[in-house]
């Protein structure tokens, strides 16, 4: 499996969210390209300490979420179409140029921690290995620029 913290997977990634313009549509999906950029921000704050207004989610759901886990980070591609949690649906109007800034700056500061070995679990998921982290992170970028058609 891919990860971003691998320098030619992080190179590739920044290409091809290079290859987007404000023209761009989604081949499945609801979300605009600039809804898109921003929803790709969260998981990427998430790692980086930030959970901004994610909310703790109940035991119950935190243990079906947990039957999920392992899909963050396994080589199978996420199917199209897949539910957003509530905390992670952007709905409102977004500026593509600064949404595209905003998520290469974070993309470029989450590559930076690939020497960090220390991790704060995910508020919904939990504990990962460093590795899992880079995984998870190339996986959902790729899943939204495949949605792209980039």
């Amino acid at each position: 499996m891919k990860s971003l913290f691998n320098t030619e997977v992080h190179t590739e990634i920044l290409a091809r969210t290079n290859q987007l313009t404000e023209s761009s549509h989604g081949l499945w999906g609801k979300m605009t390209v600039g809804q898109m950029l921003c929803h790709c921000q969260f998981p990427l704050k998430i790692a980086l300490g930030d959970h901004g207004n994610f909310k703790k989610v109940n035991p119950l759901m935190k243990l079906l979420m947990k039957s999920f886990k392992k899909s963050m980070y396994d080589d199978k591609p996420w199917r199209q179409n897949l539910p957003t949690a509530k905390d992670l649906k952007v709905t409102d109007d977004k500026d593509f140029s600064s949404e595209k800034k905003k998520l290469i700056k974070l993309i470029d500061d989450f590559h930076l921690q690939k020497d960090k070995k220390v991790w704060d679990p995910h508020p919904v998921f939990g504990t990962f290995t460093h590795e899992q982290w880079g995984q998870m992170q190339y996986k959902h970028l790729d899943h939204h620029l495949r949605q792209f058609g980039v």
